[in-house]
């Protein structure tokens, strides 16, 4: 595959949110240019970080095309436009195209689920109504379903599927759809905690949670990978593993969204039904951020 949506670090941003609820535009371009400036290498909107199971459809390419202008061609900007309705999904997809996305990020269906010829079916469906290239999005544990080596084996021979951020936590079988596709689909991992591994491995790079709190380091991490260093991104991937898990201590975009009001980012709570962090838990991310000097 000659080209590539983006290597390095890609941060799935929070969506800052107002008291009522709305998004918060302002603060929302102040954290793109933090990012940006900090050496992000793509911007993902509306991911599950975004909380874009909250949005209806009009806030969604709202958000999408305010991100498309405030990033005005710095960075790549990718767009999460998945449902389990392919028809809805096609239709986001195809808005997030028109507002100017570099690519499209489609998480497999949830709740309904499908069966693997279904998986095949939905996503081409999809790349058939898109000039776009579409990062598939692989994360059972939010989702249950699976893609399997051998599904995108398939889904990778369509044109504008171009790759894939892995999420299920099982490298094994991300060898084995490695070896399958070859150079016809691209990998990031989906979970920091494994983006040395998959970088080294050949993968592209990451979709970041982790990003949103320190964007260098975890650029440094995969760049490092990238050029080969790798005992170099690997020591940055055990320095850094304590607060990565930490930002995965509840449900995300929880933990992340506290991390960055900590901060002094005005990102608000998340939506219902996503309570904010309390107790115990918001008192341990505090300490896992005071031992990395953050706050």
């Amino acid at each position: 595959m000659a080209d590539h949506i983006f290597t390095g670090s890609g941060v799935a941003i929070v969506t800052p949110m107002n008291n009522d609820g709305s998004v918060n535009y302002d603060e929302y371009g102040r954290l793109i240019d933090f990012q940006i400036e900090n050496g992000i290498d793509a911007i993902i909107a509306c991911g599950t970080t975004g909380e874009s199971a909250t949005m209806n459809g009009e806030e969604h390419c709202k958000v999408i095309e305010y991100t498309v202008k405030k990033v005005d061609g710095r960075v790549p900007v990718i767009a999460g436009a998945g449902s389990n309705d392919t028809a809805f999904a096609a239709e986001l997809s195809v808005e997030a195209e028109k507002l100017g996305a570099d690519a499209i990020l489609s998480v497999t269906p949830y709740y309904n689920k499908t069966s693997q010829s279904g998986l095949v079916r939905h996503y081409n469906y999809i790349a058939d109504r898109v000039n776009t290239p579409i990062i598939l999005y692989n994360v059972p544990s939010r989702t249950g379903c699976n893609i399997r080596p051998e599904t995108y084996a398939e889904l990778c021979k369509h044109p504008n599927i171009k790759a894939t951020k892995e999420a299920n936590g099982d490298l094994s079988a991300l060898v084995r759809t490695m070896a399958l596709c070859g150079d016809n689909l691209d990998v990031y991992s989906g979970e920091d905690a494994q983006a040395f591994a998959i970088t080294a491995m050949g993968g592209l790079g990451v979709i970041s949670v982790f990003a949103n709190v320190l964007p260098k380091e975890s650029h440094d991490l995969v760049q490092k990978a990238l050029d080969g260093d790798f005992r170099g991104s690997f020591e940055m991937q055990k320095k850094y593993i304590a607060l990565m898990d930490a930002l995965f201590s509840d449900v995300n975009p929880i933990p992340v969204k506290a991390a960055m009001n900590l901060l002094g980012y005005n990102c608000g709570p998340c939506r219902l039904p996503l309570a904010p962090m309390t107790g115990s838990g918001l008192e341990a991310l505090k300490a896992c951020m005071k031992d990395y000097g953050l706050i």
